[in-house]
């Protein structure tokens, strides 16, 4: 019976932890700090990824006519 050992000890354990809490003295902790670090890393690649696509595309446009396109040539239609 390991599964009822380890509940009365979780239940025995957890009242003496939640008299030490200081409720006005809570901070993240290292967990918290590893979750920020990471996800700062994280929004760091994906800015430098996309800073790395837009710089690959690009963005010319085709020059606005100033003049109609030449025309060619007009012939006579041939009569037979």
């Amino acid at each position: 019976m390991p599964d009822m050992s380890a509940h009365l000890a979780l239940t025995q354990l957890v009242p003496f932890a939640a008299e030490e809490l200081d409720k006005n003295k809570v901070t993240p902790g290292v967990l918290g700090f590893v979750v920020f670090a990471v996800l700062a890393l994280a929004v760091w690649a994906l800015m430098k990824s996309m800073n790395r696509h837009m710089n690959s595309i690009t963005f010319d446009e085709a020059p606005a006519p100033s003049d109609p396109a030449p025309t060619q040539d007009k012939q006579a239609p041939a009569t037979s």
